[in-house]
């Protein structure tokens, strides 16, 4: 058996890349493999007629500005990679009828965002203040705890407040903080990013998020998110590193019990390492025989749940977002100001909360003069779309579609219909055919009680039940979010790079 590649990545998602990247940065021999035509999974998009679309991720959080970089914006500058970003003056606007109902747009910028707040809800200033501030400690404590073996007696010190917390849901959290429940409620908004229930999605988690997209001003480069994956491949190649498009990976070959390379067909590539950008059930039900499937990591799949799916309504529109009267980035749709029962609507395909994006709002030209593109995307459960019928399957979808347009063109006063030019309706099997994760879900394995992004980053290591083999993606350490898994991917390249240096000494 000869080396023929220090590590082998899987995938050529986010994640995948961003591991790429940080491991030929660093002079490892790397080797990407990518089933599809292009690089970037979510980070891609598809033409249709003369209109471009993205095809999921339409911001980041975590970016900051030129003066006060974020996580995202340093890990790129990190990697050489000139990214032309461009931010969002608003965070978000949320429209939720029903019973104390609201219509409120939320300002990026946490002074702002508090201000806001302050006016929209009187006495809840101080409470929203005290969360960011949490957000901040939050931050520090994920920063200590990746660094890896952990010192209870810091923990229990220097970052208190943050092990407090650390076991409880956001709405626990919040609740104890008194703020007023409206404010709650819109502080909430944004839990269709992670895909989970406040009631059981945990406090550190969700408020880091929010903190980031406030703070750092939701973003997207210049040339969408494309040009992410582009300056990625730029950086793996310059530094050494091969990619091969249309390569699909068949097997996992593993020898002594440790991974050591793919197999491609008949061909078989030899490695030290390898790094997984796919979901580990993926890995273990289709690229291992079953002798070699840990039964620690059979259990550990079978317990997870898996993410949300999505549904996405694609609209290229022979009109400009000015002339329609389109004035948001970003605008969450609901029935009812409980997040509980937002994420409750979403268990089943008559859902009515979504989210619309206007691309145009942040990116002026990312359509033809004179049009614009709305994105209309909804979360449903892997029980919900499993209730549909092959022979229902394009009734359901038209349906579904036509109900989110005839739902924002009601709450918001804006007519699209008549402006339709060019239709995408991607449903679960859409995204499934492309992505190739289970049923088609981005979001990766939803957050738990008993599996928050705090437990998976403390047991990173046990989890690796398969020496060598190391995952990348939504489903890693530091759980969804597509800021979160150019984070992961980077993650996994340093515990590679530990490994590696401790065979080194050895």
């Amino acid at each position: 058996m000869e080396k023929q590649y220090d590590v082998i990545v899987i995938g050529a998602g986010n994640a995948g890349l961003s591991a790429a990247a940080t491991l030929t940065q660093n002079g490892f021999h790397t080797l990407v493999l990518e089933r599809n035509l292009l690089p970037g999974g979510c980070a891609t998009s598809f033409c249709r007629g003369r209109f471009e679309f993205e095809t999921s991720l339409h911001e980041l959080a975590s970016v900051g500005t030129a003066d006060n970089p974020g996580s995202i914006r340093k890990l790129f500058a990190s990697y050489g990679a000139e990214i032309n970003w461009k931010t969002e003056g608003n965070a978000f606007r949320v429209i939720a009828g029903g019973e104390n109902g609201y219509d409120v747009t939320m300002p990026a910028g946490t002074e702002a965002f508090c201000e806001k707040m302050e006016c929209e809800v009187p006495g809840s200033r101080d409470s929203i203040e005290t969360v960011f501030e949490y957000a901040a400690k939050v931050g520090k404590a994920l920063a200590y705890l990746s660094q890896g073996k952990p010192d209870p007696a810091v923990m229990m010190t220097e970052h208190a407040d943050f092990m407090r917390m650390a076991s409880h849901s956001a709405d626990e959290c919040l609740n104890a903080f008194n703020m007023p429940e409206k404010a709650r409620n819109i502080l909430k908004t944004y839990w269709m990013y992670l895909g989970a229930s406040t009631e059981e999605f945990d406090f550190a988690h969700y408020i880091l998020m929010v903190s980031r997209y406030i703070n750092g001003y939701p973003a997207m480069p210049e040339m969408k998110s494309h040009e992410l994956s582009l300056a990625l491949e730029k950086a793996i190649r310059e530094n050494g590193g091969d990619i091969w498009y249309n390569t699909e990976v068949t097997e996992l070959v593993v020898k002594d019990g440790k991974a050591c390379g793919v197999k491609i067909g008949d061909d078989v590539i030899f490695s030290d390492y390898v790094v997984a950008n796919c979901f580990p059930d993926t890995v273990y039900t289709k690229m291992l025989a079953k002798e070699e499937v840990p039964k620690s990591a059979n259990r550990l799949i079978n317990a997870r749940k898996k993410g949300s799916l999505f549904f996405t309504v694609y609209l290229g529109l022979n009109r400009s977002a000015e002339e329609l009267g389109i004035k948001d980035y970003s605008v969450f749709l609901f029935d009812t100001p409980s997040s509980v029962e937002q994420y409750a609507a979403c268990q089943d395909t008559e859902t009515s909360s979504f989210i619309v994006n206007c691309l145009n709002q942040v990116l002026p030209e990312s359509s033809p003069e004179g049009t614009c593109t709305l994105f209309f995307t909804t979360l449903l459960s892997e029980a919900a779309w499993g209730t549909v019928e092959p022979e229902n399957y394009k009734k359901v979808k038209n349906r579904i579609a036509g109900r989110m347009i005839e739902t924002y063109e009601k709450k918001t006063g804006i007519s699209v219909k008549p402006y339709i030019e060019e239709i995408v309706i991607a449903a679960p099997p859409t995204f499934s055919r492309y992505l190739n994760t289970p049923n088609g879900t981005p979001y990766g394995y939803e957050a738990q009680p008993w599996d928050t992004m705090i437990t998976r980053i403390m047991s990173a290591k046990k989890e690796q039940f398969t020496p060598n083999l190391y995952f990348a993606g939504a489903h890693g350490e530091r759980s969804v979010g597509y800021s979160s898994t150019y984070s992961n991917g980077a993650s996994a390249a340093r515990r590679i790079m530990r490994e590696a240096n401790k065979h080194e000494r050895a």
